[in-house]
């Protein structure tokens, strides 16, 4: 692997520390193009959508390769705390776990993503230790300094413990999901004012324990109003978005 991509793969946990302003998209085509396109033109990361869309391990496996063909940073938001492990060995550079609803389920996402001080099992064998390249305490360590573990708040229970689950150990970053939290609040839509609220909610607690915050964008404009309140980690759409508003783009251009 080029040291150029193997900087971009091992930093991307450091840079979503520092708060730099970061671009990715889901992706729920299980597919290695659309993650080697978004990854060509320059996107920051992908998340690789296995609770909302049809990965198994083996098109896991193949996205995250595409991932780092490109030098995109490839996460994967599990479908429960039982695939954090595979999504890992895969080679996955984080994780996002949906319904991090209270401080135990911080702390298990926690544990379940770290060796030392955790619980994630030990083998080196596949992507993430080089197919027994790395060994022993050097990878875990570094194992270890590059998995971002991103908890998604997208529950009205954790809005009242935020405080708490912000400050647990080994949870680098908060992903607010304003998709469950709108219905689960009752509102209009992801920018009625109460899921702003909590969204700023969110980015305030974790900006007084120095963690950083992502959110879904839909436009500039959002993502800069969600800036301004402490976000620096913005999903912008989805593969299948991105194909969707092109093609209507291009049917109406030619329809009219």
């Amino acid at each position: 692997m080029s040291e150029t991509l193997q900087t971009t793969r091992v930093n991307f946990r450091q840079r979503l520390l520092a708060k730099e302003r970061l671009l990715g998209s889901f992706i729920k085509t299980p597919t290695a193009h659309s993650v080697e396109i978004l990854g060509d033109i320059g996107f920051d990361f992908v998340v690789i959508d296995e609770e909302h869309a049809p990965f198994d391990r083996t098109a896991i496996d193949v996205a995250v390769l595409a991932a780092r063909a490109t030098g995109t940073a490839a996460l994967v938001r599990v479908s429960s705390e039982a695939t954090i492990l595979s999504a890992l060995d895969c080679g996955a550079d984080g994780i996002l776990v949906p319904h991090v609803a209270n401080v135990a389920k911080a702390r298990s996402v926690a544990s379940a993503s770290r060796y030392r001080n955790g619980t994630r099992g030990y083998s080196p064998s596949g992507r993430s230790g080089r197919y027994g390249g790395d060994v022993s305490w050097p990878y875990i360590d570094r194992s270890d300094a590059r998995v971002a573990t991103i908890a998604m708040i997208e529950d009205p229970s954790a809005l009242e413990d935020i405080d708490a689950i912000v400050a647990v150990d080994g949870i680098d970053a908060f992903f607010v999901g304003r998709g469950d939290l709108t219905l689960a609040l009752n509102a209009q839509s992801t920018s009625s004012d109460e899921v702003t609220a909590a969204v700023t909610r969110v980015t305030s607690a974790a900006g007084a324990v120095g963690k950083p915050v992502a959110v879904m964008a839909a436009t500039r404009t959002e993502g800069d109003a969600f800036a301004a309140v402490g976000a620096t980690a913005f999903i912008l759409s989805s593969d299948q978005g991105f194909i969707r508003k092109a093609g209507l783009q291009m049917l109406e251009s030619f329809r009219d």
